[in-house]
């Protein structure tokens, strides 16, 4: 099995969902969490997980963490040698999404508040990936200097998903996404 398909099996939706929405996590479309916010579809997860190529013991970035899913995914993926930092605004989802990751029992991966002024977490810079869950309108230049030497971010600009890979910030165009908006 390969690496995503076994950090999906090892990591249900329905465990990141509100009760009231649980009944629908087979849908694979977005579903409402709170403060206006959707746990994504899990499709798109599927696709942004399999560019961003997370491999074992490294350090990993979730802007925009939500319901704490994609940072239960990625804590999957980095293993125990591994971190992973989840990063979100809304308080009410930094409290949901802490709780449903510790649920998923991988202490190696952590949601905490992001500041409103700063974008991502420079101060741990650098990452070797960078996941990014809402849509910006331009490629945030602040998330791109956050990447290590050889790193990957995986983001959602204005509609389409791009992959930056270091060295050089190459970006590549990967089909065609909605997200709520990168704030």
């Amino acid at each position: 099995m390969d690496p995503v398909t076994a950090a999906f099996d090892a990591t249900p939706r329905r465990d990141f969902l509100p009760r009231g929405v649980r009944r629908r996590a087979s849908y694979d479309g977005p579903l409402g969490i709170a403060a206006g916010q959707t746990n994504s579809q899990p499709r798109t997860v599927d696709d942004m997980l399999r560019l961003l190529d997370v491999r074992v013991g490294q350090r990993v970035l979730d802007v925009g963490s939500g319901s704490g899913w994609t940072t239960a995914l990625l804590a999957h993926l980095v293993g125990s040698t591994g971190s992973v930092l989840g990063v979100e605004l809304e308080p009410v989802l930094v409290t949901f999404g802490s709780a449903n990751l510790a649920g998923a029992r991988r202490p190696w991966a952590t949601i905490r508040q992001a500041d409103p002024d700063v974008l991502g977490d420079p101060g741990g810079a650098p990452y070797d990936r960078i996941l990014v869950s809402a849509m910006a309108e331009s490629l945030p230049q602040a998330l791109v200097d956050q990447l290590a030497d050889d790193g990957v971010l995986v983001v959602p600009v204005d509609g389409v998903m791009l992959r930056v890979t270091n060295p050089g910030a190459v970006v590549t165009a990967h089909g065609h996404y909605r997200f709520v908006p990168l704030r």
